[in-house]
């Protein structure tokens, strides 16, 4: 059993995908739950999801960024509604502190930019996270042996990143060996570009889908999404979720993260504490997704 603290966006619907996944799996234990930007409309959605997935008792943590806007996706009213705006249990740090004092072991999953986890760091010395598993980075050719090379990113040794460089100083202080988090997983980009749900996935779900009530709602939502999206949609976050609770899907060499502008690679680096995804096993990751054997 997995326990986790998940730090979340509500732009994209990867993360409240990835919030079904992880409130209800058989292998997680959710502990908490902490939200970037931090509006009220998205407390509003994240309690919402948590109450309507039987987990009324995950704590939210947050601070309203005082933009007057909702930061929540259109697609997340059409299949979730608009519930009232909300408030958060507590600040951000205050929220990931208390949980790991509380639960030393949990994992820190994070689905976003880093400001969350920057929060942390400067204001609560001496309280990190065991395990961080950042969905964000980038392995390159220079790591990547060629038979599990995507081929957009053929030729590439180091690409942009968007969770890092949302909070490139938050990025680095959460990478540096200094920073006290005891082991740094990243689901990199060159994976996760990998791993669509699409149709076909989606069919496959379909008979497994109400082994738990956080697949079940995954499927609806992406009923309504694959009727005008019909590419499919990127797992990103979905992907992280997944090598959190299971490591085993992905291969993994121990990094250190350099930067070339905005551009983020890895070279390898022994006993750095830092591990980047090199590749995949795909049947074992849509196992653990749908928590039990496709």
């Amino acid at each position: 059993m997995v326990e986790l603290i998940f730090d979340l966006e509500t732009q994209d619907p990867d993360d409240v995908l990835t919030l079904c996944l992880v409130a209800t799996h058989p292998a997680v234990r959710l502990r908490a739950v902490t939200v970037t930007p931090g509006a009220p409309a998205q407390i509003a959605l994240v309690r919402h999801v948590l109450r309507r997935l039987g987990r009324p008792d995950v704590p939210i943590g947050a601070e309203d960024p005082g933009t007057g806007k909702d930061h929540v996706s259109g697609f997340h009213y059409k299949w979730l509604g608009a519930p009232p705006p909300a408030e958060a249990d507590g600040p951000p740090d205050e929220v990931m502190a208390e949980t790991l004092t509380r639960h030393p072991q949990a994992v820190l999953l994070t689905g976003g930019p880093l400001h969350n986890l920057r929060r942390l760091i400067e204001r609560r010395p001496g309280v990190r996270p065991a395990r961080w598993v950042a969905q964000g980075g980038f392995a390159g050719d220079d790591l990547v042996r060629p038979e599990h090379r995507l081929a957009k990113f053929e030729g590439l040794t180091h690409c942009p990143t968007f969770n890092f460089n949302g909070e490139r100083t938050a990025a680095r202080l959460a990478l540096d060996p200094a920073s006290g988090i005891g082991r740094r997983e990243l689901v990199s980009k060159n994976v996760t570009h990998g791993v669509r749900y699409d149709r076909d996935l989606h069919e496959r779900l379909r008979p497994h889908r109400d082994r738990n009530a956080g697949l079940a709602l995954v499927h609806q939502g992406m009923e309504l999404y694959l009727r005008k999206r019909r590419a499919g949609k990127l797992l990103h976050d979905p992907t992280a979720a997944c090598a959190a609770i299971d490591p085993g899907v992905c291969g993994w060499a121990e990094v250190e993260m350099v930067q070339d502008g905005l551009a983020w690679g890895a070279v390898p680096a022994p006993g750095s504490g830092t591990f980047i995804t090199v590749s995949l096993d795909r049947a074992r990751l849509l196992d653990t997704l749908a928590g039990g054997p496709l």
